[in-house]
C-alpha cells in the first residue's frame, strides 16, 4: 500500500483515518506509525533495532505522541531486575573496517561546537541510521558488533541531548531509549544506569517529578561507580526536594556528597565532568526547595565559581537559579544582573531550553520594573 489511497476508490487517507495531521505521513504505510501506543520500545532480544528506527524517525510527530510514564517506569523496571548477562567484549578487531571511521566520527561531531550543531545534527542522525543498517543485517563479527552497539548508543546519546536543549521531549526521550537498548546489549550497567538518569532529569524539567524518582529509585539498583551513584543520587535530591520531601532530600546530598568524594579521575565518560561545582549547585536548588534559601544561595553562588569556563550551557543555568534565589529573597537588582548574564550566555550556547528556563522569570520582575538592571534585564528578554 502507498502513502496516500488512489483517488476515486473511496478510500479514507490514513493519516486522516487516524486523526493524525497529514504532514505525519513520510513513507509507505504503515512505516511511520508508533512501534507502540506508549512511545516506549521495551527491552527484549529483538528489540534493539526498532528502538533505533523508533528515534530515527525523520516526521515531527510531537503534537500527537506522547512518551507513557508508565512505559518508562516499566523500561526501568525491566532493566534493573534484566538477568540477561551480555557475554564480554571480544578482542578489538584491528584497523580497516567501517567502525573505525564511525568512531573518529563521533569524537570530532560531538567535540564540535555550538555554532555548527545544525551540521552535525545531521552527520550524526546520518551515522546513527548507518549503524543501525549494519546491526540490523547483522554481518559483523562478534567483535565489530560490539562496537556498533557502543557508537549505537554514543550517537543516540548525544542526539538525545541535543533535542532535548530543542525542547523536542518527545524525540529525545525515544534517542535516549535506543541508547539503552544498545548500552545493554554491550553490558555497560553504569552506563544504562545514566541514561536512565537523563530521563529523569528530563521528567524533572518538565515538572513530573514522580516519574523523576521511580526512574532514579531503578537507575541506583544497578549503578556502581561512585561517580554514577553520586550524580544519580544528587539528581535524587532535587526530585525530592521538589515533592517537599524534607528527610530523603538531606539523606541523597549527604550520599552525593559521599560517593563524589570517592569518585577519583578515572570515571566513566559521561559522568567524567561531575564536579563540585555541580554538588554545590544543585545541593543549593534543592535547600532553596526546602525553604534553607540563605544556605541555598551561598552554596549556588560559591559553585557557579567553582565551574570551569568551557561549561556555559550548565553556568547559565546556574545564573538562573542564583537570579531565582535573589528573587525569592525580595532582591531584583542582583537577580537582574543574573538573569542578563544567564539569559546572554544561554543564547550563545544555542539551547532554547536554558532560555526559556530564564525568560520564565519575567512575571516575577514585572513588580521591580524600576529597579536597577531589571529595564536591560527585560529588554534583552524581549529582543
Amino acid at each position: 500500500m502507498g502513502t496516500r489511497s488512489p483517488p476515486g476508490r473511496g478510500l479514507p487517507d490514513p493519516a486522516e483515518a487516524l486523526g493524525l495531521p497529514a504532514d505525519i505521513i513520510d513513507g509507505p504505510w504503515p512505516g511511520w506509525l508508533p512501534v507502540t501506543d506508549a512511545g516506549v520500545v521495551p527491552l527484549g532480544p529483538h528489540a534493539i533495532v526498532p528502538a533505533l528506527r523508533e528515534a530515527l524517525r525523520t516526521v515531527d510527530r510531537r503534537t500527537f505522541l506522547t512518551v507513557s510514564s508508565t512505559a518508562l517506569t516499566t523500561l526501568a523496571s525491566d532493566w534493573s531486575t534484566d538477568t540477561i548477562k551480555p557475554a564480554p567484549s571480544p578482542p578489538a578487531s584491528t584497523g580497516g573496517d567501517l567502525a573505525d571511521v564511525l568512531e573518529a566520527s563521533v569524537r570530532h561531531l560531538t567535540a564540535a561546537g555550538p555554532d555548527h550543531h545544525p551540521h552535525t545534527t545531521r552527520l550524526l542522525r546520518e551515522h546513527l541510521a548507518t549503524v543501525t543498517d549494519l546491526l540490523q543485517h547483522g554481518h559483523a563479527t562478534a567483535s565489530v558488533t560490539h562496537r556498533l552497539h557502543a557508537l549505537a548508543a554514543d550517537f543516540a546519546h548525544t542526539l538525545a541531548w541535543r533535542r532535548f536543549d530543542q525542547g523536542d521531549h518527545a524525540h529525545a526521550a525515544q534517542y535516549w531509549i535506543a541508547a539503552l537498548h544498545n548500552t545493554r546489549a554491550t553490558g555497560a550497567t553504569d552506563r544504562g544506569a545514566g541514561l536512565l538518569s537523563d530521563l529523569a532529569y528530563q521528567a524533572t524539567w518538565q515538572g513530573d517529578h514522580l516519574l523523576a524518582r521511580q526512574l532514579l529509585t531503578h537507575a541506583l539498583t544497578r549503578a556502581g561507580h561512585p561517580a554514577a551513584r553520586s550524580l544519580l543520587h544528587l539528581r535524587l535530591a532535587r526530585t525530592h526536594a521538589a515533592l517537599h520531601e524534607h528527610r530523603p532530600a538531606l539523606h541523597a546530598l549527604t550520599a552525593a556528597e559521599h560517593h563524589l568524594g570517592r569518585a577519583g579521575g578515572d570515571r566513566p565518560a559521561w559522568c567524567a565532568w561531575l564536579s563540585d561545582a555541580d554538588l554545590a549547585v544543585d545541593s543549593g536548588q534543592a535547600l532553596l526547595d526546602l525553604g534553607d534559601t540563605a544556605r541555598a544561595r551561598k552554596l549556588i553562588t560559591d559553585g557557579e565559581r567553582l565551574l570551569p569556563a568551557a561549561r556555559d550551557k550548565t553556568r547559565s543555568i546556574f545564573l538562573a537559579y542564583r537570579a531565582t534565589s535573589h528573587l525569592d529573597a525580595g532582591e531584583p537588582e542582583p537577580a537582574a544582573v543574573a538573569a542578563t548574564q544567564a539569559l546572554l550566555l544561554a543564547r550563545a550556547t544555542g539551547a532554547p531550553r536554558c532560555t526559556h528556563l530564564i525568560t520564565a522569570l519575567l512575571l516575577r520582575f514585572q513588580p521591580y520594573h524600576h529597579a536597577e538592571g531589571v529595564d536591560e534585564f527585560l529588554h534583552h528578554a524581549r529582543t
